[in-house]
């Protein structure tokens, strides 16, 4: 009797673990752009990080993304507003694994015929100066041509395409997304060195 009655419970629990993940999913992709612009502006996503987003990110991307993954999300944006940022030493800095990292460089910006655009399809990026100043474009990845095919090894590919460059400095990141090309590192007016973090978060399917 107990181990039917253990077997109903299991049952149960299942069918409510399914219909609790298919009712999410089913929100995500019923949601209007109203309310996730309503949902991004109120900041609340942020935890209290006190940087700022771009105007250039994709905030269905976004939405669908932390939605999917929120434990991820919330981890990185803690990293950003926990970490002492400029004593990180260049290189990967793991944060969950190998399901979120950070990514830091230094180096001087480049010229923009010395840059690629480049898109990635296994993880999403947050992009943020720590010191220095560089532009960064971001062009949708549906008109980008192949200039280099897909490494699956390195998840990234280089591209031609057409976008808008904008001004990236502290205080304000970018996010790029599959369904984003980028173009980062850029130097504006002459070379600069910076020192740049790239949060690496895995694409939730």
């Amino acid at each position: 009797m107990r181990r039917r009655y253990y077997a109903l419970v299991m049952i149960i629990v299942v069918l409510t673990l399914a219909f609790s993940n298919a009712t999410s999913f089913a929100q995500i992709a019923n949601t209007s752009k109203k309310s996730i612009n309503k949902w991004y502006k109120s900041k609340v996503w942020l935890n209290g990080l006190q940087l700022s987003p771009h105007k250039s990110v994709n905030k269905e991307a976004f939405a669908r993304q932390y939605n999917l993954r929120k434990d991820w999300w919330d981890k990185a944006f803690a990293y950003l507003k926990e970490t002492d940022l400029a004593s990180l030493k260049p290189g990967d800095h793991p944060i969950v694994g190998n399901d979120v990292f950070a990514r830091v460089t230094e180096g001087p910006t480049k010229a923009l015929a010395d840059t690629k655009w480049e898109a990635h399809r296994n993880y999403e990026d947050i992009h943020y100066v720590i010191t220095g100043k560089e532009k960064i474009g971001i062009a949708p990845f549906s008109t980008a041509t192949v200039v280099q095919e897909y490494d699956p090894g390195r998840d990234i590919g280089f591209y031609n395409a057409s976008g808008k460059f904008y001004d990236s400095s502290p205080g304000t990141f970018f996010m790029a997304f599959p369904g984003d090309a980028h173009r980062p590192g850029v130097k504006i007016d002459s070379s600069t060195t910076i020192k740049k973090v790239v949060i690496k978060i895995r694409t939730a399917k």
